[in-house]
C-alpha cells in the first residue's frame, strides 16, 4: 500500500514542479518574446506562413478568430474523412484494410478534429497505418493546437490585449510546444520499448503450440503515443489504449504519459498569471483544480485499494480491485491514470474504467462534468476563469460592490456568456441525448450492465463526448449508427459552441475601458475569494449533474454495500 501512495505523491510533485517553468516558457512564446527554439524554428514558421498564405500580421476580433477556428477545422474534417473512405487504395496498409462504414468514419473524423478521440472501433483492425499517422496523428497536433490557441486568445482578452491571430497561435503551438516535446518523447518511448515501424504484423509461433502461428499487431506507435498524451488526445493506436504493452510497457513510460497529460493545462494557469502580471492570483487559482485533483485521487485510490466487498467476502480478507487492470501498474497507478486522464480531458486509459469501483466512477464522471480539474487542452483554463467571472459577479452582488475583474466591469453580456457556456451547453449535450437513449429500447442503448451501472455507461459516453475526453465505460455497444451519430452531436456541441462563447467573452473584455482600482474594488487575488470561487465551481457545476451521480455511481455503491450486508 505504502509504495502505491508514494508513487502517487511523487507523480503529483513532478507535475507541480514543472508547472512554473513550462508556464513561463509558454508565456514567452505567446507574448512574442525570444525563446531558445527561435533560431531553429523561426524559419520553419515563415515557410508555413508563406505556403499557407495566412495574413499573420492581422489582429483578429472575436468573431474573426472564431470563424478562423471553424473554417480550418471544417477543412481538416473533410480531409481526414476522405482519407478514411479511401484508405483501401492508399499506401501503408500492410493488412489490406478496407474503408470503414460512412457513419464510423464520420464519427471518428469529428471525434479527432474536436480533440476528443472517442473511439467506436479497434485501431489495429479498422484503420491502416496511413490513416493512423496521416489523418489521426495529424489531427492530434492540430486539434490540440486549436485548443491552446483559443485559451491564449481568451487570456489575452481577459488581460486587455487584442486576441491575436489564430493561424499564428496555432502554428506556434505546434512548432514551439507540441512538436519539440513530441520528438523528445518519441525517442524516449522507442528507447523504452514502444515500437516505431511501418512493417506489418509480426507472425510468431505460440508458446502453447509452436505449430500454430499468431499475428501480433504493431506499427508507428511511439510518435503517436507521445502526442496522444501531450495533446490530451487519448486515442489509442491499439484498441486497449495505454493498457497495451506496445503503448505503455513499463513504469517509466507510464510516468511520462501521466506527466504529459497535465503539463500543458496545469502550466497554462501560470501563463495567465504572467499575462496578467499577477502570479499570486494565478497560484491561488491553481490551488482550486489541484485541491480537487488530490481529493479525487484519494477517493478513487481508496476505493481501488479496498477492493470489491463481494470479492473480499469470498476471499476472507481485503484485496485491491485488480479486475480490468494490468498487473504491471497495479491499483495505485491505475487509479491515478483514471483520474489524470479524465481531469485533463485526455481520455487515454491504462485500465478498464468499466471495472472501477463506484468511487472511481463517481470521480471520472465528476471530472468530465466540471471540466476544470485541470480541464481540456487550454480550454480547461478558460472554463476555470469563466467560473472566476461568475464568482466575481455573485460576490459583488453579495457585498454590494461593482463586479470587476482585472479592472474591467463584469456586466450583463459577460454573465450571460459565462452562464451559457458553463451551465447550459454541457448539460444539454450530455443529458438530452442520454435521456433519449435511456428511454429507447435496450438494444439501441447498448447497455451491457443492467441497473445503476448501465445508466452510468450511457451518461459516461455522452459526458465523454461533450467534454472532449474520449474515454468510455467499455462494454457499451457503441459501434452502431445511433451511437456514432448521437455522440457526434455531443462532440460538436461540446467543442465549438463553448469555443465561440469563450472568444466572444474575451473580445468583450478586451474592448472594455479599464477602471482605476479603489478602496471599494473587490480583490480577486486573496485566499477568501479563491475559496468563494471553489464554492461557485462546486455548487454551480456539481449540482447540475447531482441527480445523475446519485442514480449512477452513488446508488451503485449502496447496492454493492447492501449486497454483502
Amino acid at each position: 500500500m505504502l509504495q502505491g501512495w508514494i508513487q502517487i505523491v511523487l507523480t503529483l510533485v513532478i507535475v507541480v514542479a514543472i508547472t512554473p517553468f513550462f508556464g513561463r516558457y509558454m508565456a514567452r512564446v505567446f507574448m512574442r518574446q525570444r525563446t531558445f527554439l527561435d533560431p531553429v524554428l523561426s524559419s520553419l514558421d515563415q515557410v508555413i506562413f508563406t505556403l499557407s498564405g495566412a495574413r499573420t500580421r492581422e489582429e483578429m476580433t472575436g468573431w474573426q478568430y472564431a470563424r478562423a477556428v471553424l473554417y480550418s477545422n471544417l477543412a481538416m474534417l473533410v480531409f481526414i474523412y476522405l482519407i478514411f473512405m479511401l484508405q483501401g487504395v492508399l499506401p501503408f496498409n500492410p493488412t489490406g484494410l478496407s474503408a470503414p462504414s460512412w457513419d464510423l468514419a464520420l464519427h471518428t473524423a469529428i471525434s479527432f478534429v474536436t480533440n476528443t478521440n472517442q473511439q467506436h472501433y479497434s485501431g489495429e483492425t479498422t484503420y491502416s497505418y496511413f490513416s493512423q499517422f496521416a489523418a489521426l496523428g495529424f489531427m492530434m497536433f492540430t486539434s490540440a493546437a486549436t485548443g491552446i490557441a483559443v485559451a491564449i486568445a481568451f487570456i489575452r482578452g481577459l488581460t486587455g490585449r487584442p486576441l491575436g491571430n489564430f493561424y499564428v497561435d496555432m502554428i506556434q503551438s505546434i512548432t514551439r510546444i507540441l512538436l519539440p516535446i513530441s520528438m523528445v518523447g518519441a525517442v524516449l518511448f522507442i528507447a523504452a520499448g514502444i515500437p516505431e515501424t511501418l512493417a506489418g504484423p509480426a507472425v510468431v509461433p505460440t508458446l502453447e503450440n509452436p505449430a500454430i502461428s499468431q499475428a501480433i499487431a504493431r506499427g508507428p506507435v511511439a510518435h503517436f503515443e507521445i502526442i496522444k498524451e501531450l495533446g490530451e488526445n487519448g486515442g489509442g493506436f491499439f484498441s486497449i489504449n495505454s493498457a497495451h504493452p506496445f503503448e505503455n510497457p513499463n513504469g517509466f513510460t507510464n510516468l511520462v504519459e501521466l506527466v504529459a497529460m497535465l503539463v500543458i493545462p496545469s502550466s497554462m494557469i501560470i501563463t495567465y498569471g504572467i499575462f496578467a502580471n499577477n502570479l499570486k492570483q494565478a497560484w491561488l487559482v491553481y490551488c482550486i483544480p489541484l485541491a480537487l485533483l488530490v481529493v479525487f485521487i484519494a477517493i478513487t485510490a481508496i476505493g481501488e485499494y479496498q477492493g470489491n466487498p463481494a470479492v473480499n467476502a469470498l476471499l476472507g480478507s481485503q484485496a485491491p480491485n485488480l479486475e480490468g487492470k494490468e498487473v504491471r501498474f497495479g491499483w495505485a497507478q491505475s487509479a491515478l491514470f483514471a483520474v489524470f486522464t479524465t481531469a485533463s480531458m485526455c481520455g487515454a486509459i491504462n485500465s478498464m474504467h468499466d471495472s472501477l469501483m463506484p468511487n472511481g466512477g463517481f470521480v471520472t464522471l465528476s471530472n468530465m462534468f466540471l471540466q476544470i480539474v485541470f480541464g481540456g487542452q487550454g480550454t480547461g483554463t478558460a472554463y476555470l476563469f469563466a467560473y472566476l467571472i461568475l464568482a466575481v459577479f455573485v460576490t459583488g452582488l453579495m457585498v454590494g460592490r461593482t463586479p470587476e475583474f482585472l479592472g474591467r466591469k463584469i456586466e450583463k453580456r459577460e454573465v450571460v456568456l459565462a452562464t451559457f457556456l458553463l451551465l447550459l451547453i454541457h448539460p444539454i449535450a450530455v443529458l438530452i441525448p442520454s435521456a433519449i437513449t435511456l428511454a429507447s429500447s435496450g438494444q439501441l442503448a447498448g447497455i451491457s450492465n443492467p441497473g445503476f451501472h448501465g445508466l452510468s455507461q450511457v451518461i459516461y459516453e455522452y459526458a465523454s463526448a461533450a467534454a472532449n475526453n474520449g474515454s468510455g465505460l467499455e462494454g457499451l455497444g457503441d459501434g452502431s449508427l445511433w451511437w456514432n451519430l448521437s455522440t457526434s452531436f455531443s462532440l460538436l456541441a461540446g467543442r465549438y459552441i463553448p469555443i465561440v462563447s469563450l472568444l466572444l467573452l474575451a473580445d468583450g473584455m478586451a474592448r472594455k475601458q479599464p477602471v482605476p482600482e479603489t478602496a471599494g474594488t473587490l480583490r480577486t487575488d486573496t485566499g477568501l475569494f479563491t475559496g468563494v470561487t471553489a464554492g461557485v465551481v462546486l455548487i454551480l457545476g456539481a449540482l447540475t449533474f447531482l441527480p445523475v451521480l446519485a442514480l449512477g455511481p452513488v446508488a451503485e455503491a449502496f447496492q454493492i454495500a447492501r449486497g454483502i450486508g
